[in-house]
C-alpha cells in the first residue's frame, strides 16, 4: 500500500478477499490497480472491441435500455441548460445494438455527440455479468442499497456530484479519469439546484476542467484537495460515500461496473430525508436558535451514541437504545405522525 498524499494504491492478486467495508471505513479514495485485468469483458476488449461488444450482448435481455445524449457544443459534458431549469441533454430508450451503432456513425461522421447509458441495473439488463467479471462475495455489501450497475458510452463527463453510497467503481473497457473531492469542500463546490438534477443528484455549478474564480471563488480552495487517478481497464477504484466526484470517459467506446452499498442495515432511513426535513424545520429559525440545535445534534447523533446515554439507566434509553427492526418502526412512526400533524 502506498500513501502518496493524493490516493492510496493497493496491490491486490484476489479482488474476492478486499474487505471493502474495511476500506470505506478509513474514509479514503483506494484505487486497486490490475485487480481484475483478466476478466473475460477486460480480455475481450483487450483483443478488439466487436468480441467486447459480442460478449455484453450474450448478457443482454433485450430490454430497451436508457440513452443520455447532448450534441456537440456540450462537449460531452452533461450538466444544466443555459437557464437551469433543465439539462442540456435528451433522452430515448434504444436497443443496445442501436446504442453501438449509433456511437460508431458519431465516431465516423465526427459529430462529437456524446451517448452514454448511466447506472443500468444489472439486474435489469445484464443479469449474470457481475459474477463473471465483478465477483462481490463480502455478505455484508448486500445491505442498505445495494446495486449494480452498467456504464456505456463515448467520451463523455459526468459532472462533480456525490452519491449517498459507496462505490465500487472497476474500469473494464476504455479508460477513466476520476477527481474526487472529500465531503469538507461540499459548500467550496457551490452544490447547484436539488431539482432537477440528471439522475438525483446534485451537481457542483463549478466546471473543474475551466473554473470561473470570479463567479466561484472558493473553488480555488476545493481544487487544492482534488484527488484525481486515472483508471485503466482492469483497475477498481473503491470511494465512501459522500465523496464528490466528476468522471471522465476518455476513450472512444467506454465501459464501467460499479456496486453501490451502505454498510447499515436495510431498516435505516436515507439521511437525505432528514436533511429534506431539516430545511422544513431548522432553517428557517433563528440563527440563535440553530447554532443550538447544532449542539444538540452533536450530543445524541454525530458524537458516539454512548455520550448520549452512559449517564441513564439502560431501562430509560428508549430511543436511545441501539436500532433493530422493531425499534426503528417504532421511531418511525413516531417520526411520521409528528410530520403529519
Amino acid at each position: 500500500m502506498r500513501d502518496d498524499n493524493k490516493f492510496y494504491t493497493i496491490k491486490q492478486s484476489q479482488f474476492t478477499e478486499i474487505d471493502f467495508n474495511a476500506l470505506t471505513e478509513l474514509g479514503r479514495p483506494y484505487l486497486i490497480k490490475g485487480v481484475i485485468a483478466d476478466s473475460p469483458l477486460v480480455t475481450k476488449g483487450r483483443q478488439s472491441l466487436s468480441l467486447a461488444k459480442e460478449y455484453l450482448q450474450t448478457f443482454y435481455t433485450q430490454k430497451p435500455m436508457l440513452v443520455y445524449q447532448c450534441e456537440a457544443e456540450a462537449k460531452g459534458r452533461f450538466f444544466y441548460n443555459a437557464q437551469f431549469d433543465g439539462m442540456n441533454f435528451t433522452t430515448h430508450f434504444a436497443q443496445l445494438t442501436d446504442f453501438f451503432n449509433d456511437i460508431e456513425k458519431s465516431q465516423q461522421t465526427r459529430s462529437d455527440n456524446a451517448f452514454y447509458i448511466g447506472s443500468a441495473r444489472l439486474n435489469d439488463y445484464f443479469p449474470e455479468i457481475l459474477e463473471a467479471n465483478l465477483p462481490i462475495h463480502n455478505a455484508n455489501l448486500s445491505g442498505h442499497s445495494a446495486q449494480a450497475g452498467i456504464w456505456l458510452g463515448n467520451r463523455t463527463t459526468a459532472v462533480t456530484h456525490f452519491d449517498t453510497s459507496n462505490n465500487i467503481a472497476a474500469c473494464m473497457l476504455g479508460r477513466r479519469r476520476f477527481t474526487l473531492f472529500p465531503p469538507e469542500q461540499s459548500s467550496n463546490l457551490y452544490p447547484g439546484p436539488l431539482e432537477p438534477t440528471p439522475g438525483g443528484q446534485v451537481l457542483s455549478m463549478v466546471d473543474i476542467s475551466a473554473p470561473d474564480y470570479e463567479r466561484y471563488p472558493k473553488a480555488r480552495e476545493a481544487l487544492k484537495h482534488a484527488i484525481v487517478v486515472e483508471l485503466e481497464p482492469g483497475d477498481v477504484l473503491v470511494y465512501p460515500a459522500l465523496w464528490w466526484h466528476q468522471v471522465e470517459a476518455l476513450d472512444d467506446f467506454n465501459v464501467m461496473l460499479n456496486y453501490w452499498w451502505n454498510s447499515t442495515p436495510a431498516y435505516v432511513d436515507d439521511p437525505m430525508a432528514t436533511l429534506l426535513h431539516a430545511m422544513l424545520s431548522l432553517r428557517g429559525r433563528p440563527q440563535s436558535e440553530k447554532n443550538a440545535w447544532h449542539e444538540l445534534f452533536q450530543h445524541y447523533i454525530f458524537a458516539d451514541k454512548q455520550q448520549a446515554r452512559q449517564h441513564l439507566p439502560p431501562h430509560t434509553w428508549g430511543a436511545l437504545r441501539d436500532l433493530d427492526q422493531l425499534s426503528a418502526r417504532v421511531l418511525r412512526n413516531k417520526v411520521l405522525k409528528k410530520i403529519n400533524r
